[in-house]
């Protein structure tokens, strides 16, 4: 198998990291059909170590994920890594993924032929963003806006006990809400923190540094029960 990139006679192998088989299955046939040899490891660590001209294609979904690019970076040498991003994730999200190691961003619902040439591009030694991403870096944007002074205390509280495993039913019977009420509160807070998700909101706090308490404000921790 021929693989592309810089005038090589050797199949580059591209690894992909997400979630959903299917999606794992469409991305591989893309690829494949463009002449790279694809895997979906399940130890991507161990996989990169196997060979040095090697592309991670990473769904950011979770922290795992983000932890999981990291130590990509960490690796000697470092596989060129593609950020996968949902659309209409936060800008700041993009940004983050290039200061965590990767080179290219790519949002997840992209067409085919976005995807090869962004491959292409990336083994080429090229860096691929969406322009709002690059213009955000060129601009030296954080990775989150901040927006804390449009999110009330309570609201951030909300956003801590979420962010150490308190899950949405908890919340709302600590806070005395229905648990429909809650989950209505929240999708307020995510609108307003222009994310989609909790995971999203999760992270946009943490690097806005919204989870660290104010001295004397609600803890991250669930309240002790008597």
């Amino acid at each position: 198998m021929r693989g592309k990139g810089p005038s090589s006679a050797v199949a580059v192998h591209v690894a992909v990291v997400d979630p959903l088989p299917m999606f794992q299955q469409g991305v591989a046939t893309v690829l494949a059909a463009a002449g790279y040899a694809v895997e979906e490891p399940a130890d991507v660590l161990a996989w990169v170590r196997r060979d040095s001209r090697v592309v991670v294609l990473l769904t950011l979904g979770g922290e795992r994920e983000w932890d999981l690019l990291g130590q990509l970076r960490g690796k000697e040498p470092a596989p060129a890594v593609i950020a996968l991003l949902e659309e209409g994730a936060p800008v700041g999200l993009g940004v983050r993924a290039v200061r965590a190691g990767a080179r290219s961003v790519l949002w997840r619902q992209v067409t085919a032929g976005a995807l090869r040439r962004t491959v292409d591009a990336t083994v080429d030694g090229q860096a691929v963003l969406p322009s709002v991403v690059a213009a955000a870096l060129a601009a030296g944007t954080p990775t989150t806006a901040g927006r804390q002074s449009r999110l009330s205390e309570e609201q951030l509280s909300w956003l801590r006990r979420l962010a150490v495993g308190v899950t949405v039913a908890q919340l709302a019977d600590d806070v005395g809400y229905s648990e429909r009420a809650m989950y209505r509160l929240l999708h307020a807070v995510y609108q307003e923190m222009g994310v989609r998700t909790r995971v999203q909101a999760i992270m946009q706090a943490q690097d806005s540094g919204w989870l660290r308490p104010e001295t004397g404000g609600p803890t991250a921790g669930p309240p002790g029960r008597g």
